[in-house]
């Protein structure tokens, strides 16, 4: 005798399925819209801001799908530089891991944040911060963002040197690290040898300060 199925449990077992493959997709629509605007901002540098209808065209996505995620442009924009921040913070992350040292997950991070100065990195992320100039004050970003997921990786190394208070001196450390990267994205320079030894030594003397 087979079992009865309970019609309730069918609908709401359709439905809980039906939920998950909208959120599934909708996570892949936020994808192809953040993809899309990156290139698109790395194709037209500096030259020309992004426009919502070519963020679309480009993701071959609605008008409709853009603004169920983004309420405007410059939302989108702040979406994609917090977005960069997270996946530049997970790379060098991986990259201190597999430093014994707090000292050398301090160099691995010192390097892979000025990276982001160098040749292969530059163009993109200066068209990002580009665009990112003059958004909205209602929505956060910059320091209030962007450069969290960096200062968090600094806070172990920071307590195994010594610091009294990881947490500020990593924000910090954080934030004239990056005020460096910046100027350099700006000025269409990079960092020279003398200076990312400079940069070192402070970093690693800041948790030592009393």
């Amino acid at each position: 005798m087979q079992n009865a199925v309970d019609p309730a449990e069918g609908v709401a077992a359709r439905i809980a399925a039906q939920t998950a493959a909208r959120r599934t997709n909708y996570h892949n629509e936020v994808r192809a819209l953040l993809d899309a605007a990156l290139k698109i901002m790395a194709t037209n540098g500096t030259g020309a801001r992004v426009r919502v209808s070519d963020i679309v065209a480009a993701a071959g996505l609605s008008n409709d799908a853009f603004y169920r995620h983004f309420p405007s442009k410059d939302a989108l924009v702040a979406a994609l530089v917090e977005d960069g921040s997270e996946r530049t913070a997970a790379g060098i992350g991986r990259r201190m891991a597999k430093e014994r040292t707090p000292e050398g997950r301090v160099k691995r991070w010192l390097d892979g944040v000025l990276a982001q100065a160098e040749d292969a990195n530059a163009e993109a992320t200066l068209a990002v911060l580009w665009n990112s100039v003059n958004l909205n004050s209602a929505i956060p970003i910059g320091s209030q963002v962007s450069k969290r997921p960096l200062a968090k990786l600094l806070r172990e190394p920071f307590e195994a040197l010594g610091s009294q208070n990881p947490e500020l001196d990593a924000e910090l450390v954080t934030q004239a690290v990056v005020g460096r990267v910046s100027s350099h994205l700006w000025a269409k320079t990079k960092p020279d040898r003398k200076e990312v030894e400079h940069l070192l030594r402070f970093a690693l003397s800041v948790p030592h300060a009393r």
